[in-house]
């Protein structure tokens, strides 16, 4: 049975998501992955914590750690997208680019 992602994929149908589509070069793809794995084991441990009682200030701790591995995972892909998409789109005129990188980066600061 397909995974529900591989299913949205095939259709485009994320509710979330532009439609647009980017292709990542292997190292590109490979540290946001071990990032994202990484952030993976990190909630998994949290939960571990959670369901065995441990004191509260342990867990905000973790999660703390939890949120700047996000950060950190945002900036990173935040960087390869200027780098990438929003250079390549400026250098064939298409200056629309711009006003969604200022919208993303209003998002990303709230």
């Amino acid at each position: 049975m397909k995974e529900v992602s591989d299913l949205l994929i095939e259709k485009n149908a994320c509710p979330h998501c532009t439609g647009k589509n980017k292709e990542r070069d292997d190292k590109e793809f490979k540290d946001l992955m071990n990032r994202l794995k990484r952030i993976e084991g990190q909630v998994r441990g949290v939960e571990g914590m959670l369901e065995a009682n441990a004191y509260c200030v342990d867990i905000l701790v973790q999660v703390s750690a939890i949120t700047s591995a996000l950060n950190s995972f945002n900036k990173v892909l935040l960087a390869n997208h200027v780098k990438s998409c929003v250079a390549d789109n400026i250098r064939a005129g298409n200056d629309e680019v711009i006003d969604e990188l200022v919208a993303t980066v209003q998002k990303l600061m709230k």
